[in-house]
């Protein structure tokens, strides 16, 4: 009996191990499975955001072109924030793909875009992101001698008078557009400085009468060099109004007032005396620029605060045109003042209330022509092709 049993059990064992075997593989087996199936995380929005300029980007010019866009999506909300969480001004596309802003931004300051884009998905991204604008080392303002909604002569120029020196005068100049009805031939041209820089532009010959003018000078955020920027953009819309010049020969001892082609004064002067360089009526146009009923004239050392009545201002070297009655016994017929243009009362009176700024003032016959040495507005003195030269933009 040992030995039967002894020949049934063997192969009991083995069967029991094959067993054992088999529930490994299928142990194993599932375990192999398992691995190869993990499960992929789900894909995350479609919708992708571009800013313009890239998120951290520092020194930004203020007037740079500024936007966001939305790509396989659209913008639910989104605006431009300061630093005081003030919206800035801007636009969003009709499709809501794109926000640009509509609007300077300042200098040395940050901004953020605030808002949530939603892509063609349906699933929604939140929008951050900011960046700075440049901080200057200066700012150079500017202002105009002409005041908006002002009528003026027909020899009037443009001056943007600059409060600090431009090195980069070509970008500065490339920033102001003066735009005429009717269309007018003209040019800017940069003096030397004067307390500043200085443009002047003026037509290569009189304006026509009534012709109406604007100036747009986007000079905030231009780069003027030298560490200075534009301080502020100006603007401006102005008149030339009727046509009066002044004729002036010395050696006729006469002035005559020619309005829109008519004489309408022809009267006895006196002119500079012309025996020394000081008392020379200088000839050249010269330009109307300020007038006074009375004023307080001084020429060291020969006479000061003396008052002088009916005062037209023709430069800034001394010269103008007014009342001298003690010069009236050779008004007509000699030349004794110290440079300045002497009329009767009467005759002052009369002309002072047709005088307009910018109205030209033909001075022939003298021995010195008007130059940059008397004063700031010499620009008819000055030959149009020079002129053009004059132009940071010349080529």
């Amino acid at each position: 009996m040992s030995e039967l049993y002894s020949r049934r059990g063997r192969p009991r064992a083995a069967f029991v191990v094959a067993a054992l075997v088999a529930l490994l593989a299928l142990v194993t087996g599932c375990a192999v499975g398992s691995t190869s199936g993990t499960a992929t995380a789900p894909p995350g929005p479609i919708v992708e955001v571009t800013q313009n300029p890239a998120s951290g980007t520092e020194d930004v010019n203020p007037v740079a072109p500024i936007s966001i866009t939305a790509s396989q999506g659209t913008f639910t909300d989104i605006s431009l924030v300061n630093a005081q969480d003030q919206s800035v001004e801007g636009a969003l596309s009709p499709d809501r793909t794109t926000f640009t802003v509509g609007e300077a931004l300042g200098y040395g300051s940050t901004y953020t875009w605030k808002g949530t884009a939603v892509g063609t998905d349906g699933k929604s991204v939140a929008v951050d992101g900011s960046f700075a604008t440049l901080e200057p080392e200066k700012t150079v303002s500017a202002a105009l001698n002409i005041g908006d909604g002002q009528e003026v002569g027909i020899a009037a120029p443009i001056i943007v008078q600059f409060h600090g020196t431009v090195e980069d005068k070509a970008a500065a100049e490339k920033a102001l557009t003066v735009t005429t009805d009717p269309p007018t031939s003209g040019s800017w041209a940069w003096l030397p400085d004067d307390n500043g820089s200085r443009a002047h532009w003026r037509p290569q010959n009189y304006w026509a009468p009534g012709t109406t003018v604007d100036l747009d000078a986007r000079l905030y955020g231009v780069d003027f060099g030298a560490g200075a920027y534009g301080a502020a953009d100006l603007t401006l819309d102005f008149t030339v109004g009727r046509s009066q010049i002044v004729i002036a020969n010395a050696p006729s001892h006469r002035m005559q007032v020619v309005r829109d082609g008519e004489t309408i004064m022809d009267i006895p002067v006196s002119y500079g005396e012309g025996n020394e360089p000081r008392n020379v009526t200088r000839s050249g146009i010269h330009m109307v620029t300020e007038k006074y009923e009375d004023f307080l004239m001084s020429n060291p050392p020969f006479y000061e605060n003396v008052r002088e009545r009916w005062a037209v201002r023709i430069s800034n070297n001394g010269e103008f045109i007014h009342a001298n009655p003690e010069t009236i016994g050779v008004q007509g017929s000699s030349n004794v003042t110290n440079g300045c243009i002497n009329l009767s009362l009467a005759d002052a009176q009369q002309y002072f209330g047709t005088a307009m700024y910018g109205d030209p003032v033909e001075v022939t016959g003298t021995s010195i022509d008007l130059s940059a040495a008397d004063g700031d507005i010499y620009d008819w003195a000055i030959d149009w092709p020079t002129w053009q030269s004059m132009s940071a933009l010349a080529n």
